[in-house]
Order: C-alpha cells, then sequence, then structure tokens
C-alpha cells in the first residue's frame, strides 16, 4: 500500500471555524461540489447533518452501513468519518450544523433545562441516525434555520436538540470505537501503542514488540489494554484491520485477496473469517452489497 493510500485511512484532525459572533457552524449546500475532497477526519465539535434527498453508504466510526432517502445523523466529538461526498448519490441538498462540545456541558449547571439535551449528546458519542416523521421535521427546522440572525439560530438549535432528545425514531450506530484512539491522546503509553498499530498494522505485529514498545511485561501488557479497550490486543488489531479494508474495498478497485494481504492478513481464510464476524458478510458479499444501487 503507499503511503498516499495509507493516509487516506489514517483520521486527520479538521479544524471547525464557528460563524462569526456565533456559537454555531451553519453551512448549506444546494448542490454538489464536484471540486470537493471527502477525507477520513475527526474534529472535537458535535455536528448534526441533514441530506434532503439522495442515497450511498455512510461511514462513522466503526459503522458502515447504507441509507437511502436522504440522512439526518448527529455526532459526538472526535468519531472519526468521511463527508457524504464520500459514497454519497442523488444529493442535492446538505446541512451541517456543528458546535462545541461544551456548549452543552458549561451551561448544564445554570441551567437544568437542557438536561435532556446533555443525555443526548453523551448518546451521540456513538453516533445517533434518525428516521421517520423526526427526520422531516427537523430537516424543516435546519432549512428556516438559515436566514436567521445568531440569536434566533441558536434558540431554534436548542429546539432542534430538545426534540431530538425526546425521538423515539432514532439508531444507535456505535461508532465510537474508533475514538479511542483520539480520546486517550494524553496517555502517552497508550497513544504509543495506537501509534505503532497505526503505523504497522500490514505487517505482524506480535505481543512480545508492542509490549516493549509499552515498556512492559506481555502479561501486564494484556491486562493494561483490556481494561483502557474492553478488547485482547489481537482482536483489537484484526478490527482495525478489517476496518481498513473495508475502506479499501469502498475507495479501491483491487481484489479481495489484495487488499486482504495489504492490510496485514497473510491467512485469506482468517481474513474471510474475521471479515465475517464483524460486518456479518463475507468480504464478497459486502463488496456486492456496498456498490448495489439503491431503489
Amino acid at each position: 500500500m503507499d503511503s498516499r493510500q495509507k493516509n487516506h485511512l489514517i483520521p486527520r484532525l479538521k479544524k471547525v471555524e464557528l460563524d462569526l459572533g456565533s456559537s454555531l457552524r451553519y453551512s448549506r449546500f444546494t448542490e454538489r461540489n464536484p471540486d470537493a475532497k471527502a477525507y477520513w477526519h475527526y474534529h472535537p465539535e458535535v455536528e448534526l447533518v441533514y441530506i434532503e434527498k439522495g442515497f450511498g453508504n455512510r461511514y462513522v466510526g466503526n459503522h458502515i452501513s447504507k441509507f437511502e432517502d436522504g440522512d439526518l445523523i448527529l455526532l459526538g466529538p472526535n468519531i472519526p468519518h468521511f463527508g457524504y461526498e464520500f459514497g454519497l448519490q442523488g444529493i442535492n441538498e446538505e446541512i451541517v450544523v456543528q458546535f462545541k462540545k461544551n456548549l452543552i456541558k458549561s451551561t448544564l449547571e445554570f441551567m437544568p433545562e437542557l438536561e435532556q439535551i446533555g443525555q443526548l449528546i453523551q448518546k451521540a458519542k456513538s453516533g445517533i441516525s434518525f428516521y421517520g416523521e423526526t427526520k422531516q421535521h427537523i430537516g424543516n427546522e435546519l432549512v428556516l434555520m438559515e436566514k436567521k440572525s445568531p440569536f434566533d439560530r441558536l434558540m431554534s438549535m436548542f429546539k432542534v436538540l430538545q426534540f431530538l432528545a425526546q425521538s423515539e425514531e432514532y439508531e444507535v450506530l456505535n461508532a465510537d470505537g474508533v475514538t479511542l484512539i483520539i480520546q486517550n491522546q494524553n496517555d502517552d503509553r497508550i497513544n504509543k501503542v495506537f501509534q505503532y498499530v497505526k503505523e504497522n498494522y500490514e505487517s505482524e505485529i506480535t505481543l512480545a514488540q508492542i509490549s516493549q514498545i509499552a515498556l512492559m511485561t506481555v502479561p501486564a501488557f494484556c491486562r493494561y489494554f483490556k481494561k483502557y479497550t474492553k478488547k485482547t490486543f489481537v482482536q483489537f488489531v484484526n478490527d482495525f484491520r478489517i476496518r481498513q479494508a473495508i475502506r479499501l474495498i469502498a475507495i479501491g478497485d483491487k481484489s479481495i485477496s489484495e487488499i486482504a494481504n495489504e492490510v496485514g492478513f497473510n491467512n485469506f481464510s482468517h481474513f474471510n473469517k474475521q471479515f465475517k464476524r464483524v460486518t456479518g458478510e463475507s468480504p464478497s458479499k459486502y463488496k456486492k452489497s456496498m456498490f448495489q444501487i439503491i431503489r
């Protein structure tokens, strides 16, 4: 795998500038931007995305799935994701609203009325997709928000979030596993381990090697890593490799066997087994369904 392709699979920090004199960043796109460069990224801001129409595949943290007839999704801070320009068909309108993760948390102390919204933001750490009447209602509100003043826009956003907090029309995407790499950046030891995996996942990584990186014995490292990630190190590496394989399937034209080898699986049957464990499908079936046009 060349370095340019590999870098496409590693999430990059994206800087988000709030609108002048506002606690939010509001962006609306009424047509697809042919020059847009979708890439795997994350940011500490919470993000609400509304696609009025269009269908395709959504890539959010550990979660990859199809959507159709538009989408409404709330992403918590630091969840790696592709912008909707990647893998989207039929887009004619997209609205993105972003705000600092502490906007609600810092206000809760003085405004207990925001308690449900606070719980919603907590749940959004795994990503939330909304559907049904909730999607339609919130979509209309987000469209109206465009021409409002910064103050009125903020008040509308609180109402939008409260409505979402009370809705039962949602699916939690369970996308937060990838954020471990970002959330634990202040822990030098675990950060070195994650960094080593990111840079070397195509090659064999033994417990002896990674324990040496962490400056621990093998038994001590295994206990330490399981405490942090709720997974064994072998499980974590296999999951990481499968996620890279999924993205290679989406962005390239290489064969399944080539992809398996590039992400570090020398045994093709083992790759198939791990792929099905993560996605529920074989690699070939997953690839076929990923590119199947949704009607």
